[in-house]
């Protein structure tokens, strides 16, 4: 049986840095360091924030391992293996594995548009290595969409489904999951935490959690002690940042707010550039009240 595993709180979709087109890794090891010292539950490196799309291989693997080195079991790290060729998703979930990741985060399948059985044939294949799976539902990235019945299929069938990043923008498909099953559900879009935890969600995994890892814990932490006062005044405190940081596409927001914190080069890999010239004193401005001066 797949290893339960407690994933909630606040968790962070991992940038991964980059400088004169090759991977940063020491500046990697500080953005790991940064989350640990201000009290992140787990660590998402090579998903969609971590530009996945365009790592070699190599790089991919390399990621994986030195998050999971550096994060020395003080968290749980789960690693974004998933691709639209099975075979390739089941190599990286293979080597995830084997570089000692806690739980692979698998996206749905992109541009081949499978039917809900493919999407279900190919997690229960990647379940096959025997790693915990998050399932990442994210149909604005993906074009496919698994729907609710799909998961609660999953969840009762594949016993190495444990949890599902809930991203689709519509809220009752975590309502929907909790009162079909106990699947953890956790939120893949910042600002729809504080619902989705509302309804039994158990946290997120989030963008902002990059350069705020403090300010997003202290969210979760309000949602999943039942102080949803105290909750819904964190979320409205933060709910422009989480506007701002999809501005441009992710990771684009987020690489120009960690660059202004000076945390990172302001570098992404095409097709991805850095974020427009009129959005950088807005974002900037934002960025202020929470201590970081940064120059548009």
């Amino acid at each position: 049986m797949a290893e339960k595993i407690k994933l909630e709180g606040s968790m962070v979709a991992l940038v991964t840095p980059f400088r004169n087109g090759q991977v940063d890794w020491d500046c990697l090891i500080r953005l790991i360091d940064y989350q640990l010292e201000n009290g992140t539950q787990g660590l998402i490196p090579c998903g969609t924030t971590g530009e996945s799309p365009t790592l070699s291989h190599d790089e991919h693997d390399k990621v994986i391992e030195r998050t999971v080195k550096r994060a020395a079991g003080k968290v749980p790290v789960i690693a974004g293996t998933g691709s639209n060729a099975t075979s390739e998703a089941v190599r990286l979930t293979q080597h995830a594995k084997d570089a000692g990741a806690d739980a692979c985060l698998i996206v749905n399948p992109y541009y081949n548009k499978p039917t809900q059985q493919g999407m279900y044939e190919h997690v229960a294949e990647i379940a096959k290595i025997g790693l915990p799976i998050v399932l990442y539902n994210i149909p604005p990235r993906t074009v496919v969409e698994l729907t609710t019945e799909t998961i609660l299929r999953m969840y009762n069938e594949i016993d190495q489904v444990v949890a599902v990043k809930e991203a689709t923008g519509k809220l009752d498909n975590a309502s929907a999951l909790a009162s079909g099953c106990e699947i953890t559900i956790l939120s893949g879009d910042d600002s729809a935490t504080l619902p989705i935890c509302s309804v039994g969600g158990r946290g997120v995994i989030s963008v902002l959690a990059n350069i705020l890892p403090g300010e997003v814990r202290k969210l979760t932490d309000a949602a999943l002690a039942g102080d949803m006062k105290a909750a819904a005044a964190q979320h409205l405190r933060l709910f422009p940042l989480f506007k701002a940081i999809f501005w441009e596409t992710n990771p684009i927001p987020i690489k120009a707010a960690l660059a202004m914190a000076g945390r990172i080069e302001n570098e992404l890999r095409l097709p991805l550039v850095p974020l427009s010239k009129k959005y950088r004193a807005p974002l900037a401005e934002l960025l202020r009240p929470f201590g970081i001066e940064a120059r548009a």
